[in-house]
């Protein structure tokens, strides 16, 4: 399952049984900035592939009443199988990482090329930088601490990521200055 919006919404079945209009709003509120949804009829789509799947089952007796909203709840194998993706996913961000590094070697030839991608990953770092700090904290969102544990989350994964990447902006900074000077003077 390739679909980072099928995992998320798995994710949040996990955390808590729900029907699917309700999973569309708390995605909604989960995820906002990070993965869109297409609407309400695709988390039912999603729901179904899960189901499908063997990753998540409807939870019997809740088809009751004029409108019946079914709830659906993770399986144990949808569990283990969102465990396997966010394991996967560490490797895949470290490798996103070194791949990044790697391409923009490339312009060591042009080295004014490579600045101007530095440049704009700095910028981007410090735009990201900017909106963690304006986003709400725990304790501005949610009195409960273990409802906010993911902003929380969010936050410091974000502050720290950019704690690192800008020294590292600087570094590469500094090689692609050093190979453009290098490049201006006469041999």
């Amino acid at each position: 399952m390739q679909s980072a919006v099928h995992w998320a919404l798995l994710g949040l079945v996990i955390e808590r049984p729900s029907y699917g209009y309700e999973l569309a709003h708390r995605f909604e509120h989960a995820y906002a900035g990070m993965l869109h949804l297409s609407g309400i009829s695709y988390v039912y789509t999603a729901l179904d592939t899960l189901q499908r799947r063997g990753l998540t089952e409807e939870i019997a007796g809740t088809r009751a009443g004029r409108q019946p909203k079914p709830r659906y709840r993770a399986t144990a194998e949808g569990v283990g199988a969102y465990q396997e993706r966010l394991t996967d996913q560490i490797q895949e961000d470290m490798r996103r990482a070194r791949l990044f590094a790697r391409q923009l070697a490339v312009f060591a030839q042009e080295p004014e090329m490579g600045l101007q991608i530095i440049e704009r990953y700095g910028e981007a770092c410090l735009q990201e930088a900017a909106n963690t700090s304006l986003a709400p904290t725990a304790s501005d969102s949610a009195p409960d601490p273990i409802a906010g544990l993911a902003s929380r989350l969010v936050s410091e994964e974000s502050r720290l990521s950019m704690e690192a990447k800008l020294p590292w902006v600087e570094y590469a900074r500094r090689e692609f200055k050093a190979l453009a000077a290098s490049r201006t003077q006469p041999r």
